[in-house]
Formats: C-alpha cells, structure tokens, sequence
C-alpha cells in the first residue's frame, strides 16, 4: 500500500481482534461499548466452537472459587490483577442481564440449564452493541508493524489498526481449528514462549504395562490424585517453593480407567501439572482406612478376601485388583477366606491401593486436551493491560497466555478477566 492509503487504512480501526471465541469477544465487546472502533477477525466459519462444546454443551462458564491459585504458570502472580478487576461475580451479572438462566453444578462450577448456544449469542449481542465489524471467515496471512500501528494481510484483504490484540487461543482440539498462530507472532515481535504443551488431558500408558488393567476400562471412583516429582515436591513447581507461593496439586476428583490408560476430571486435573518420566501418585480409597477395615473384619470371616473387598470398593476393580496382586505374588489371594490371609498381606494391600504409584508414558495429545498448558511468556506482558512490554500496541489474552486454569470453569473466567482487563485498557485515536 502507499503511505496515504496507509494512513487512510489505519483511520479505520483503532482495534484489530484476531479470534472471536471467549477472550477475543470479551475483548471487543467492552472496546467497542467505550467508543473505539473495532474489527473482530475470525478464521473459522462457525463461531465460537469450543463454548458450543463446553460442560456437554451447557457451558461451565466460570467457578464461583476462583483465584490465583487455580491457576498454573511460570510467572504466577501475573493473573492476579485481571481475575480481581473482572471476577465471576462480574460475568454471573452479565449473564443475568441476558435473561440466561444458570445453576451450580458441584465445586463452585456454574452451567447454562439449557444451552452454551446462549452464551455465544450473548457475546455476539454484546459486540453488536459495542458497532463491532465482522471478518469472518477471514484468515490472516501475515503481520506487520507500522508506525501508525498493525497491518494484516487477509484473505478479505488489508485490514489495518493502531491497536491489535491476539485472541486466538492455544492448540487444544485442533479438529476445531486450534493452532499455534499467536505463539507465532508472539516470535516474530520478539517475545518468549513458554514451551506449550497438551493440559486438562488423559494419561497413557505403555500397552504392555497397562495390559493388567485395560479390563477395567468404564470403571469410574472418587480418588485423592496428585502429580510428584521424584525429589518429593509438587511437580512443575521450582524445589525451593513453599509457604504462600505453594500450589496446591493433590485433587479430590472421579477417576475413569480407559483403555489406554486414565481419564475423568482427577487425571484431567493432575494433568496439567505432570511431567514427562516424572510419577503420579494415586489414593483409590480416600477417606478410608482399608488395613483398619480389613483386619477388623477378618477374625472369623468365611467370605473370599475378593467378596469383603468388593463391598468396600467397585467389584470389578477389587476382583482385577487382587488377580493382578496374585499374578505378581504367585498367590490368589482373592479367593482366600479373608481370615486366612495373613495380617502382613492385608496391610500390604491395603498400602498399594491408598499409594498406588505409576508413571504415564505420555499424555492423549491436543485432540484430547481441554487446553494448552505454557504459551507466551507472561513476564513479557503488562499485567494490568495485557500489552507487550516490547511491542506497543501489540496485546494477548486468554489461552495464548501462559496461564493455564483448572478443570471446572476456571479458564472462562480467565478468558472474561483478560479479555475484559484488555478491552479496557485498548485507546481511542
């Protein structure tokens, strides 16, 4: 383009959107409500698929719990001031002033009671009032900086603005359109990126290391997870980290055995913060004293050790768990009277089902991951605004982000929170 069909250009918009799901739309809405102009540009011809899918396509559109601490990055602290100046109190009003009827679900998670369809259309509603402008479907091409701001090439043609703000998420469900493209240009304006990798995810096994277990898929309970590093310590956290900068890894969740290995929210959640080669520990019985129970069951007892088991556990996983148990020992004692097991036995037993501890070969990847854990590194970002401390005008919010939510609603609300803190902060010409 010429200099004066530059100028002429970048007179449009004082806002380019790159992404129209969450943040992007939060982001353009509160923009577009306080006057400035702006563009929302979206590479997909359906909008907003991953909220359509959400909590059974009821959308857990945020937990009432959140803080800080539900949260996962190397830079820890940067989430802060977005999720106090924007806090599920402030979305559930949003919400409310849409007529969307809602309910809590358990652990604080907030659901629609009929649609997440009613959540997309109430973005789209809000950005119509801010006079938002559609591109979409519409891929960008390539980023430049300009003096007088960004330049886009598009598959609609140039589009330029003083302000650009990258909403375009992380590489989670690729078969929805997700990629890598703000970590992108995230490298090319010279910032660093946290290396991403798949979160809120199942765990995988080696096939034959999983083979004694693989009956068990469908089986779902209550287990107490956590993810350990073998020095002890929370994994992915730094060895010297205690006191107020702790985060709390071990759940209280559903565990479901698949089979290739273990899915449900426990392994979701713990996912986020296993490393590869590193173990996760296990307790299948929490809130329970199995040695206690067994052994003051035991004198006199005529039922198979297989029997009393199941009445304190799922009968398949007790019956699998004990023919593992006689596989490894050359000993069924499933089938044993449980007065004739040996109080040793028992007490061993008991120790492997409340610390059961097994490393995962890997993770089921992106088409399986709720999220991208990583991102682009925050400590290059404003944590009030969400700019690029190196690259004025250039903004990124939501998953893009290294800041990685638990399973529950966690990461809308850090969608609405950055995207909101953004939106406010964007300038008017």
């Amino acid at each position: 383009m010429h200099q004066r069909e530059l100028s002429l250009a970048f007179g449009g918009f004082d806002v380019a959107v790159i992404g129209a799901g969450a943040a992007g739309m939060m982001a353009a809405a509160v923009a577009g409500q306080r006057g400035l102009r702006v563009v929302l540009i979206e590479h997909a011809a359906r909008l907003a698929e991953k909220i359509r899918i959400s909590g059974g396509g009821r959308c857990n559109f945020t937990n009432i719990g959140t803080g800080p601490a539900n949260f996962l990055s190397q830079n820890p602290d940067f989430c802060r001031s977005a999720l106090a100046a924007y806090t599920p109190r402030d979305f559930i009003d949003l919400v409310e002033k849409h007529g969307i009827a809602w309910h809590e679900k358990h652990r604080g998670q907030l659901f629609c009671d009929n649609s997440s369809e009613e959540i997309i259309a109430m973005l789209k509603r809000e950005c119509d009032l801010g006079r938002v402008a559609w591109r979409m479907p519409c891929a960008v091409q390539g980023v430049a900086r300009h003096e007088d701001g960004y330049l886009l090439q598009t598959s609609q043609g140039a589009v330029a603005a003083r302000q650009l703000v990258l909403a375009t998420g992380g590489m989670a469900i690729p078969q929805l359109g997700a990629t890598d493209f703000a970590l992108g240009i995230a490298r090319q304006f010279g910032l660093k990126v946290v290396e991403p990798r798949p979160a809120l995810v199942p765990l995988v096994f080696d096939a034959q290391a999983w083979e004694p277990f693989g009956s068990l898929s469908g089986v779902a309970l209550e287990v107490e997870i956590q993810a350990q590093a073998e020095d002890g310590r929370p994994a992915g956290t730094p060895a010297r980290r205690s006191g107020k900068g702790k985060r709390n890894t071990v759940f209280l969740e559903d565990l479901l055995f698949t089979h290739r290995g273990l899915s449900g929210p426990a392994v979701l959640q713990v996912s986020s913060y296993w490393n590869p080669g590193e173990p996760i520990r296990v307790d299948l019985a929490p809130g329970q004293n199995l040695e206690q129970s067994l052994l003051d069951a035991k004198s006199g007892n005529r039922q198979q050790l297989a029997t009393v088991l199941a009445g304190l556990w799922p009968k398949r996983l007790a019956e699998q768990w004990l023919a593992n148990a006689a596989t490894a020992g050359g000993m069924d004692i499933g089938t044993q009277r449980l007065a004739d097991v040996p109080d040793k036995t028992l007490r061993e037993l008991a120790a492997n089902i409340h610390h059961w501890t097994l490393v995962p070969s890997g993770t089921a990847g992106y088409k399986k991951a709720e999220v991208m854990r990583g991102g682009v590194d925050t400590r290059g970002i404003n944590q009030k605004t969400m700019e690029a401390r190196n690259a004025p005008g250039l903004y990124f919010i939501g998953e893009a982000l290294d800041v990685t939510g638990w399973l529950g609603g966690y990461n809308f609300q850090w969608a609405w929170a950055s995207g909101a803190a953004c939106g406010r902060a964007l300038s008017a010409a």
